[in-house]
């Protein structure tokens, strides 16, 4: 028998230079789906150690890997193909930038020969594919030759890792990706994703300004969490003794339960006159967007200190002693400040813990005026099913509304949601993206009936890979909150009522266990899913509503 190696099986090609790459950088899992330009990048990948997660669509594959980046701290690599499969990924993309998660999006593009504007008639040729990317990723890539692919993947995964975190794109031609080369194989290619320490004369600015303030707030955002800066938070907080509220993205930044958490209220008018009420505000890896100021009716009337990593965000919605950097470095570097500074200033009649509680008191007293304890004791019941160090993901759906504000995550990096850009659909893609990064936790996954239907391919996904996610599907009959927002504003809703599948017997035709429940069987239903190996399905038919907003006067 001859021993020679069979040179169809021995031969490289550019595939093979981008999977080997992704591995020297580090990466251990890629997410996708495959497609004809792209077959180069997925052949190489059966001669690599590299894991790969397939599923059923690109978008949702976006969002798998958004949810691991944000799980690892780090690089999610997302391979698609050219044309549709690549315009596919766009809404996950979004909400990835939004979220400053680090996915590394590579997709294929037409031959080489057809790049350039022309209208050739190759299969899903685009004029100018990378155009579609440039205004939602940090930064867009080519590699037009099988040279370039090494440092062109390097220099995307810096890019993603450099802060603040990001997503980018990368597209290789079809062509180029299946000739053979004769480069080495990538063993070791050097990255050096940019730090961003504060600036001393600025930290030394804002030291001043809290230790002289006598009603110091900090505000933390996702920031704090991405740039995993909750020992630091927590310190200056309690140096200070300056109360903290979370924005939805920060959630898990700062204990729930501390004495000074005014935790996430922050569509609460009464929080919001606790801000506006600080005479020097911090506010940490936030931009004070939207959902963060209530609506843009945050009006601060004392100092604002902004630390914030991506300078588009920079005091680009309020005037503030503005500090570009990560939050890490500088909660670090101003903790040291301010405890090298003497107090110049002691709390009021108050003591924080106790304005913090007044709050607090003063939320549930406005809950409690509205007849929302279908709600409350629904929450309770996820809460209470939810074991402490399982993470929970949140389609945008009305319980996810409630949790932004009322849930208690209770560890960081453990409450995900796609409240950065608001496309349906991310719960259940975003929890197996979880799974795959830490299967030895249970995740659940939350959608309403009208998000579930974006994912329910995925259950194909969830089998295939045993992956331990229990989705909850909350089953009002259409958008709720669309429901809710056209009845408030024009009498009545159009266009927001929905035919739906029997979302248990379609689980179980995928081979899922799922369960009907009913308010009252909740918790005791999805603590037993939780505990169940592999995937499950708890469907709970409840019209729930949202609390009132205090953002419009009424």
């Amino acid at each position: 028998m001859s021993t020679t190696p069979d040179p169809a099986q021995t031969r490289r090609s550019g595939g093979d230079l981008v999977v080997e790459t992704l591995a020297a950088l580090g990466a251990r899992t890629v997410f996708g789906l495959p497609g004809q330009h792209a077959l180069g990048i997925f052949d190489a990948l059966r001669r690599s150690p590299l894991r790969y997660v397939g599923l059923r669509v690109e978008n949702n594959a976006g969002f798998a890997a958004d949810a691991y980046a944000r799980t690892t701290h780090g690089v999610a690599p997302l391979l698609v193909s050219t044309g549709p499969g690549a315009l596919m990924t766009l809404a996950a993309l979004q909400e990835a930038a939004a979220a400053s998660a680090a996915v590394l999006a590579i997709g294929s593009q037409v031959p080489l020969a057809g790049i350039g504007g022309g209208r050739h008639g190759y299969l899903h040729e685009l004029t100018d594919q990378s155009a579609a990317f440039r205004g939602v990723v940090k930064s867009v890539h080519t590699a037009r030759t099988a040279s370039q692919i090494p440092s062109a993947v390097a220099a995307a995964w810096e890019s993603a890792l450099s802060a603040p975190h990001g997503p980018v794109w990368l597209e290789i031609p079809q062509d180029v990706l299946l000739a053979p080369v004769e480069v080495p194989p990538v063993t070791g290619p050097e990255v050096r994703p940019r730090q961003l320490p504060p600036r001393p004369e600025l930290i030394a600015a804002a030291a001043e300004a809290l230790t002289g303030a006598e009603r110091p707030v900090i505000l933390a955002g996702g920031g704090v969490v991405r740039a995993g800066a909750e020992a630091e938070l927590l310190a200056l907080a309690e140096h200070l003794r300056a109360p903290v509220a979370t924005t939805f993205g920060g959630k898990g930044a700062f204990p729930w339960e501390h004495p000074l958490s005014l935790r996430s209220w922050l569509e609460d008018r009464h929080t919001t006159d606790f801000l506006e009420d600080a005479d020097t505000l911090l506010v940490v890896g936030s931009g004070l967007g939207e959902l963060s100021s209530n609506y843009h009716t945050f009006r601060p009337r004392g100092r604002v200190v902004q630390i914030e990593a991506d300078l588009g965000k920079l005091e680009s919605n309020h005037a503030a002693l503005g500090i570009h950097a990560d939050a890490r470095l500088a909660l670090g570097a101003l903790e040291a400040a301010v405890t090298a500074l003497p107090p110049r200033s002691t709390p009021g009649d108050a003591a924080p813990e106790t304005a913090v509680a007044g709050l607090l008191a003063r939320v549930r007293d406005r809950l409690d005026g509205q007849d929302l304890g279908l709600e409350q004791r629904i929450l309770a019941s996820v809460r209470e099913a939810l074991p402490d160090d399982a993470v929970s993901c949140w389609d945008m759906t009305i319980l996810a509304y409630w949790a932004w504000s009322a849930f208690d995550p209770r560890r960081t990096n453990a409450l995900h949601s796609a409240q950065g850009a608001g496309g349906l659909g991310y719960g259940f893609p975003a929890a197996l993206g979880v799974a795959v990064a830490d299967p030895a936790r249970p995740v659940l996954a939350v959608s309403g009936d009208g998000g579930a239907m974006y994912s329910l391919a995925e259950l194909a996904t969830a089998r295939q890979y045993d992956l331990p996610v229990t989705w909850l599907i909350v089953d009002d009959g259409g958008y709720g909150i669309l429901r809710e927002y056209m009845t408030d504003a024009f009498g009545e809703a159009t266009a927001t009522e929905l035919a739906r599948p029997d979302f248990v017997a379609l689980a179980q035709s995928f081979g899922v266990p799922a369960v009907s429940t009913s308010p009252e069987r909740l918790g005791t239903d999805l603590a037993a899913a939780l505990a169940s190996p592999g995937p499950s399905v708890v469907v709970l038919p409840a019209r729930l509503r949202m609390f009132a907003p205090t953002h419009t006067g009424s």
